[in-house]
């Protein structure tokens, strides 16, 4: 079910970091869409949509942490902004990192990233991906290095030890320089999942 929040008031500003909130509020005011936080999406973290009505709308789930959720959101406004700017192009192409790049550029301050944050965020946006999930150090250091409450992440797994990942059981294997090799059970295969991979684990019981 989504909460929806309209950009013309501030319930978007707990989501944030404070000193975060004027740049928000500026973007808001100068790009025109609505806002939705909604419940977590295991898919995505966000996302934009030109709507047959002729407006914007963007969605942030509500489970992401103030650094997390202002990264999504400046990503979604890019989105937003490109489509205004180039039409249709590729959707995280050339002209979507430069939009993104330079909307991010205000908020790349110690007062609204900490400084365990700002290298690997810096780092990441000289060439940003779909997803800072495949950015592995700076997924980890967005999460402070702590996994959602119930998971680990796969390096925390031991060695031949069984975890959960979407409803399949896996054992862990060995690693494999950056990623970790495990065996799907019930098909007998093997899979490379990426150190910041959240998982369960496996009760026997």
């Amino acid at each position: 079910m989504l909460s929806r929040v309209e950009t013309g008031g501030l319930g978007w500003a707990t989501f944030v970091p404070k000193k975060a909130i004027p740049f928000v509020q500026f973007l808001i005011d100068e790009h025109h869409f609505t806002l939705l936080i909604v419940k977590q999406r295991q898919t995505k973290h966000g996302d934009f949509r030109s709507l047959p009505n002729g407006k914007f709308q963007i969605t942030v789930n509500n489970n992401l942490n103030k650094y997390q959720f202002l990264l999504t959101l400046v990503h979604e406004i890019a989105h937003h902004v490109t489509h205004q700017k180039f039409g249709l192009v590729q959707p995280h192409g050339k002209e979507w990192k430069a939009v993104f790049q330079h909307l991010m550029l205000p908020f790349l301050n110690p007062a609204i990233y900490p400084k365990e944050i700002l290298p690997y965020l810096a780092n990441y946006l000289k060439n940003p991906k779909a997803s800072t999930d495949a950015d592995v150090n700076l997924s980890l250091a967005l999460k402070g290095n702590v996994a959602e409450t119930g998971k680990n992440f796969i390096f925390d797994i031991p060695f031949g030890n069984l975890f959960i990942f979407k409803e399949i059981i896996y054992k862990r294997g060995n690693r494999r320089r950056t990623r970790y090799e495990c065996l799907n059970i019930k098909n007998k295969k093997v899979y490379l999942f990426n150190q910041n991979v959240e998982v369960k684990n496996y009760d026997r019981e």
